[in-house]
């Protein structure tokens, strides 16, 4: 966990489907009830899945 967020997974940017398959990744994580989003990393050229704060807690237990 860095910053208060966790990273629960990475998908490249330059993937044929761009950010499509990190969204679908959150969406599923948001119905088992993880505040899920996606950011990009600019640095590593990648869609990164993360969850913030207390929730980032939660999924780690």
């Amino acid at each position: 966990m860095v910053n208060g967020r966790m990273v629960l997974e990475r998908f490249p940017a330059g993937g044929p489907r761009g950010s499509w398959p990190a969204e679908e990744f959150a969406h599923a994580r948001r119905l088992e009830g993880l505040a899920a989003e996606v950011v990009m990393d600019l640095a590593t050229d990648m869609f990164l899945v993360i969850v913030r704060g207390d929730t980032a807690a939660d999924a780690v237990a």
